[in-house]
């Protein structure tokens, strides 16, 4: 293990397709991606890309007023023989591989001391994950974290966010050409942890990436996975469950952005609701440029609202300038609780407690499948398990 790193501290779905090269929808940000903070204006809630996060919760991350502050947090990584792991400073020349797109990303970039670096070498076949650690110890941190793949190399990295901070965070996987990367982000903070995140994938040619985001914990946690392809035939997949309960906003706003021939994406989020003012929000934007002909892209959200007084908030773009692509959609979908399978289920003879845990399980399982580690897939199911036995 490396040493660890201290880091100072109602419902609506909406839909819009446009095929214009020069329309403006919410894939293109209101300020062009930059590294200075003073090139994005203080939002105030009227901006497309904050128009659903609650800015007075997001404890000054947006507005320049948090500052490095207590322990930060602690991150401690867990890497196979043959894989590099080191802290580096600002100057190396491996950092900002992707520019911030909105003030709280490019506050992260600005602010942070020093950044973990972990290098799998060209042709490495891992049998076993990296595991990263990233654990709160209170008061206010900025991160960024650099994960890179050599040409055909394989991994599964684990990252996980535990305990108390308010944190902004980058966060850049580099894919060489023919790498393969599975991703698994788990946001499991403590009942008032503040999680800003921005995740930036590049991928080589015929490089393959796998995300799967998990959100559970914390008073607001707002990640923001983005993909972009270096090379033609790139694939990316982008899986995402949460389970947001009462008191609680959780956010998730994807770009992927075709800028390459023959390249394909499929996203697939889900997320149930329960307690009052649960707030959920997701927004799936795909950019299909003029040059990426023949891309082939899918995007999908379902809702499972299980209480009165939770809100959905899902909003899938697709942004088409290019009429030669193998196939693009979106499908979005909010619903409450399904009373029929109910009835099915507890005219079998299970009580009616156990049979809702079995329709919120039903719903999560094929995400939670695919993230191929027992370990933490015993601890989702085990966490939706708790969540489900709170509320009753």
């Amino acid at each position: 293990m490396a040493e660890a790193q201290n880091i100072p501290a109602g419902s609506t779905t909406a839909g819009s397709i446009a095929v214009a090269a020069e329309s403006t929808v919410a894939t293109r940000m209101s300020a062009p991606p930059s590294f200075d903070v003073a090139d994005f204006p203080v939002p105030h809630g009227r901006e497309e890309e904050w128009r659903f996060t609650p800015l007075e919760r997001l404890r000054g991350l947006h507005d320049g007023t948090a500052v490095a502050t207590g322990e930060g947090v602690r991150v401690e990584i867990e890497a196979p023989e043959g894989v590099t792991v080191e802290t580096v400073g600002r100057d190396d020349a491996r950092l900002g591989k992707a520019k911030p797109v909105d003030r709280v990303a490019a506050q992260a970039y600005s602010s942070f001391e020093k950044a973990g670096v972990v290098s799998v070498p060209k042709e490495a076949v891992l049998t076993e994950p990296i595991r990263i650690s990233v654990h709160g110890q209170g008061g206010v941190a900025f991160g960024h974290q650099v994960i890179e793949l050599g040409a055909f190399a394989e991994a599964l990295v684990v990252l996980d966010h535990t305990g108390d901070a308010v944190l902004a965070a980058n966060v850049d996987y580099v894919l060489g050409d023919g790498a393969k990367l599975t991703v698994v982000s788990v946001q499991d903070w403590d009942e008032k942890a503040v999680h800003v995140a921005q995740h930036n994938a590049l991928l080589g040619r015929d490089a393959s990436f796998k995300s799967v985001v998990v959100t559970f914990g914390g008073d607001l946690v707002r990640i923001h996975p983005r993909v972009e392809y270096a090379g033609p035939g790139g694939e990316a997949e982008l899986l995402g469950l949460y389970f947001t309960d009462a008191g609680q906003h959780q956010e998730h706003r994807l770009l992927v952005d075709h800028n390459t021939p023959h390249c394909t994406s499929n996203v697939a989020y889900k997320g149930a609701l329960q307690g009052q003012d649960a707030h959920a929000v997701w927004i799936g934007d795909v950019l299909i440029q003029a040059a990426a002909e023949g891309t082939d892209t899918y995007e999908l959200n379902r809702n499972l609202v299980l209480t009165d007084g939770a809100r959905v908030d899902s909003v899938p773009n697709l942004e088409i300038e290019t009429g030669e692509i193998a196939g693009a959609g979106h499908a979005s979908a909010t619903g409450r609780f399904d009373d029929e399978q109910l009835f099915y289920l507890m005219a079998r003879g299970i009580p009616e407690k156990e049979a809702r845990r079995l329709v919120v399980r039903g719903f999560f399982a094929e995400l939670v499948q695919q993230i191929g580690l027992p370990d933490v897939e015993e601890r989702l199911i085990a966490k939706i398990e708790a969540e489900l036995e709170a509320s009753v």
